[in-house]
């Protein structure tokens, strides 16, 4: 048994030339560095405002809030190199693309994340032993909200634009800096409450709040890289999609078995094993899969697909299915012999 020469892996050189059916190409990742650059430019301006309102103030609240743009600053710029590497098309040496460079930065953002949490929580406990008062509150507030309109409007464009090219780096900057923004307000109430009541220790009690929950996004972070750093597999939704395609072509004489699928950045892998009738000629089992192929990625266009044709009534058929594999058929098939017609 051997590999449908057709559905090779995207990126990778073949001696067998052009399929027959060019508008099944693989899809390349989507250059998206321009989000990257909107989040650096946001950052910067976030980092001036707010560093501006701890310099009028003197509130350790809002220096957490600064410190924490910070990180968002160091993020974009990993987010920024991890996108311009993820774009690279596949070559000789990385024949399936760089698309898991996406990973690596979500896993740096979540490590920044974690220093700038301890340094909050550090400098919050200090002041909280040694309360400070407060100058200038209210265009310290003012400074802050400025800079807390221009973070939600960038988070906003980044999860949605993350959602749509499926980026785990710009979800995770967006996720980001929506957490700055609830952080931000969490800090313009704290910081708002001290200088209505006079209690200089709520200063120090919100800005350890504000590092507790930055401590929370970072695990969650850390949490998605790796799960993708360790191919997992396809979305619920799209198994469903995947299924509902393969369900609607198995009969007496064509079933599948052995479906894997796995995630990589903006890119979605699946490999299948199509089990055909044994009288079949080698041209009848490739128009099969190409056609198999073309109605796949159709429904899943960001879908790469792996094929492995099988004669139906060979016992070996049904000896290779890999022991993790999602379920295709209902519980009454038996996916260890051939269904009956």
């Amino acid at each position: 048994m051997t590999e449908e020469p057709s559905a090779s892996a995207p990126g990778a050189p073949s001696s067998q030339g052009p399929a027959p059916h060019g508008d099944r190409a693989p899809s390349r990742a989507v250059d998206l560095t321009r989000f990257a650059w909107l989040s650096v430019a946001a950052a910067i301006a976030t980092i001036a405002l707010k560093t501006g309102a701890w310099a009028m103030t003197g509130s350790v609240g809002l220096l957490s809030d600064a410190a924490e743009s910070t990180v968002n600053l160091v993020a974009a710029v990993v987010a920024l190199i991890a996108l311009k590497v993820a774009a690279q098309p596949a070559t000789e040496r990385f024949l399936y693309g760089r698309a898991k460079a996406e990973y690596f930065s979500a896993a740096v953002e979540g490590a920044m994340i974690f220093v700038a949490a301890a340094v909050i929580l550090v400098t919050a406990v200090e002041r909280f032993v040694n309360p400070q008062p407060l100058e200038n509150v209210g265009w310290g507030l003012v400074i802050s909200v400025v800079a807390s309109l221009i973070n939600g409007a960038v988070a906003f464009v980044l999860i949605r634009a993350g959602r749509r090219y499926r980026s785990i780096t710009l979800r995770a900057d967006g996720h980001h800096l929506l957490t700055d923004v609830w952080t931000s307000v969490g800090v313009i109430v704290g910081v708002g409450l001290v200088g209505l009541t006079g209690w200089e220790r709520l200063d120090a009690v919100v800005a350890f709040a504000v590092g507790v929950n930055i401590i929370i996004t970072g695990v969650s972070l850390v949490s998605e890289s790796v799960s993708g750093l360790l191919d997992k597999s396809l979305s619920e939704e799209d198994h469903e999609v995947i299924r509902a395609i393969l369900q609607r072509r198995t009969d007496g004489s064509v079933t599948f078995h052995g479906l894997q699928t796995r995630e990589a950045g903006q890119q979605k892998f699946m490999n299948v094993h199509v089990l055909v009738p044994d009288e079949w000629t080698v041209k009848h089992g490739h128009d099969y899969i190409e056609a198999l192929e073309r109605e796949l990625t159709a429904a899943l266009p960001e879908l790469s697909v792996l094929t492995h044709l099988e004669p139906i009534s060979d016992p070996a058929s049904y000896e290779d299915i890999p022991e993790a594999h999602v379920r295709i058929h209902d519980d009454d098939h038996d996916p260890t012999r051939p269904p009956q017609a």
